[in-house]
């Protein structure tokens, strides 16, 4: 009997953008391997020859200009599979546009910028209530963009919100550069410990510092293993930005030999079935 062929991976976690345009102002010049156009061909390419059938595309703007880019763009592409945009929670506005943008087919979950915020504790304000209601009764997901720092806001406020599905983006950019992981751990096994906590094994080449590699990385994914186990943990290519680091192929290379010795059913969910579960498609 032959065996069954691998699942398509899916990437949980990608971008697009176009410098100047739909309000996109970062990334900033400075920043010149990924001060450019971003869009759907170019990904295709690199994640076609790897084996990678479809994403979730993130915003990366405040903006509801870029967000509405994004669902026009996902409504002709069928490689992307969910959208993740943005919204002003904190609008009075806000219950509206979610409803809104509820009705598009692929839209799946909010992600507000919570590491570019003045306030690490924001995401705690009462006046976000009604928006994040009305997350709950769309059937949303939120996305956590966050640092170490705001892990016991997060905490805090996941503990409120048990039926609002969530996911932890980029592992909360440990800062594996500097060998930091004791306060990372423990901030993200309180969390880990919620069953509606999901986490994303994207962007930590990002937090390496250079000539870092697969060895660096392996405490750090073997703790998100050990956490939240492969039901709860998604790869992600944070492509572009991976570009500051690495690349595509190489990122997903890297990512499998540091999930594989926990085995196949480890491998699939990882790569492919812990996306498809939480964003639903």
């Amino acid at each position: 009997m032959s065996e069954a062929p691998p699942e398509p991976i899916i990437d949980a976690h990608q971008h697009f953008w176009r410098i100047g345009e739909h309000d996109c102002v970062w990334p900033h010049s400075g920043l010149r391997d990924i001060h450019r156009d971003f869009e759907a061909v170019e990904l295709k390419t690199l994640a076609g020859a790897v084996g990678v059938r479809g994403s979730v595309l993130v915003q990366s703007q405040p903006s509801d200009r870029d967000t509405d880019y994004l669902l026009a763009l996902a409504a002709e592409e069928p490689f992307v599979q969910a959208v993740v945009g943005w919204v002003d929670l904190a609008s009075p506005t806000a219950p509206a546009r979610i409803a809104e943008l509820a009705s598009h087919p692929k839209f799946r979950g909010v992600r507000p910028m919570l590491q570019a915020l003045a306030q690490d504790s924001w995401i705690l304000d009462p006046s976000l209530q009604p928006a994040l209601s009305a997350m709950v009764e769309h059937g949303l997901s939120f996305d956590a963009l966050v640092q170490p720092r705001h892990l016991p806001h997060l905490l805090a406020f996941a503990e409120r919100h048990p039926e609002l599905p969530m996911v932890i983006d980029h592992a909360a950019k440990p800062a594996i550069g500097r060998g930091e992981i004791a306060g990372w751990r423990e901030g993200l096994q309180s969390l880990a410990a919620l069953p509606h906590v999901h986490c994303k094994l994207s962007g930590l080449l990002t937090e390496c510092a250079p000539g870092q590699g697969v060895e660096h990385l392996r405490p750090y994914v073997d703790h998100l293993l050990e956490m939240f186990g492969c039901e709860r943990l998604m790869w992600g290519s944070d492509w572009p930005v991976l570009n500051l680091s690495g690349d595509y192929a190489g990122w997903l290379a890297m990512a499998q030999d540091l999930v594989r010795g926990s085995g196949d059913k480890a491998v699939a969910w990882v790569f492919a079935r812990s996306a498809r579960g939480f964003y639903r498609f």
